[in-house]
């Protein structure tokens, strides 16, 4: 079960730094590691996944693999995040078992994440809340959605644009993590970037 609230922090790979980045960002207080990769190099996307399980189990940390199960199940991670054009969530169960952290992108819809939790889902994600330079073209959600999607009893992730600055009203709506790519590993100092994020939890 996911019982995570806090920063969810996705990795921008591919990049030679991959390790001592997502160091930092543990170090800082991430509480949520994403693995992110859309390249097709499936031994260094392995060699870097396995590395990455291994760190955030020592910090007692889950480790979730973007849109890939096969490297989930290979690299030993704590889970996988489906996207809409992704293996549907009930194949996912049944290939990951019922212990397992399986996520699932909502974007702007209510009625997918009802759908997500239905079929077992442990946290539903909405956004894109801000423009977002890693997918400038992604539907735009509402932060009323975060007080409407409490009432599905699963851990809310809020993703899209989120800065330390616009990040604290997306956690008053009721976001209990909020997903970051650029503002985390694209900043000068990650750890100290981790640490402003985590701070705005209460």
């Amino acid at each position: 079960m996911f019982k995570a609230r806090g920063l969810y922090a996705i990795t921008n790979g591919p990049r030679a730094d991959l390790q001592a980045v997502v160091g930092a960002a543990l170090r800082g207080g991430a509480n949520v590691i994403q693995y992110r990769d859309k390249t097709t190099d499936k031994s260094r996307r392995l060699n870097e996944a396995t590395s990455l399980a291994r760190l955030c189990w020592s910090h007692n940390v889950p480790l979730i693999i973007n849109d890939d199960i096969d490297l989930a199940i290979e690299c030993g991670a704590a889970g996988v995040h489906l996207g809409a054009e992704d293996i549907g969530l009930s194949a996912a169960r049944a290939r990951l078992g019922d212990k397992a952290i399986i996520g699932v992108s909502c974007y702007d819809s209510l009625a997918l994440a009802r759908h997500a939790v239905e079929d077992g889902a442990d946290y539903i994600a909405f956004g894109a809340f801000h423009p977002s330079p890693t997918k400038p073209l992604a539907r735009c959600a509402k932060p009323d959605l975060l007080v409407e999607a409490r009432s599905f009893g699963v851990p809310v992730v809020a993703i899209g644009g989120i800065t330390p600055d616009n990040a604290g009203a997306l956690i008053a709506a009721g976001a209990d993590c909020v997903a970051v790519i650029s503002s985390l590993f694209d900043a000068p100092d990650i750890e100290s970037a981790a640490r402003r994020f985590s701070q705005l939890f209460p």
